[in-house]
């Protein structure tokens, strides 16, 4: 993995963590224990003010062609002029879209935060792999192992072929950002 990647993909941990952790102090619900360092990202953390709705696209993702620009602004480092962005740019047909959109208003590290929030599911099958790279804490080995076992046929193969290198946890978190069509 590139030195400056995972330097940012630290950063961006930290950050988001920072973020979380200040957002949920007083409460009395706990992270998920995380082995790894791109498992710190908690799969189950959601801030409290995103109301339920077709916007959430599943544990707790928002989805970026339905949330609204109270849930976007939520989002750590998202502008008024980048939920606007979005809303505005809507629909869209895969993450690639959406960081098209995003990269205008926000640096590489600060959209690696909002993705930990902000997912429209890949195809494991069809995604290209610009688009698994943008998965909060993947680089080129991850992408490489995500590409090598296609055709999926089911989340199971999945889990069962992630889990050969890296914990349950972190396969888990993956499995956030994915889809099978």
């Amino acid at each position: 993995m590139n030195p400056s990647r995972i330097s940012m993909t630290l950063l961006c941990t930290a950050t988001f963590l920072a973020v979380v952790t200040g957002c949920q102090s007083g409460s009395d619900d706990e992270a998920a224990p995380a082995d790894t360092v791109a498992s710190t990202q908690p799969a189950d953390v959601a801030p409290a003010s995103q109301p339920a709705g077709d916007a959430t696209v599943s544990d707790g993702m928002l989805d970026p062609g339905a949330a609204s620009k109270e849930q976007l602004l939520a989002l750590p480092g998202m502008s008024a002029a980048a939920a606007d962005a979005l809303i505005g740019a809507r629909p869209f047909d895969n993450m690639i879209a959406v960081d098209g959109v995003l990269a205008k208003h926000m640096s590489e590290p600060e959209r690696a935060a909002v993705y930990a929030r902000l997912w429209k599911p890949l195809d494991l099958n069809s995604a290209k792999g610009e688009e698994i790279l943008l998965i909060p804490g993947v680089g080129d080995k991850m992408k490489h192992e995500f590409e090598e076992y296609r055709p999926y046929r089911g989340i199971e193969q999945f889990r069962r072929e992630m889990g050969k290198y890296v914990d349950k946890a972190e396969v888990a978190r993956l499995e956030r950002y994915v889809t099978i069509r």
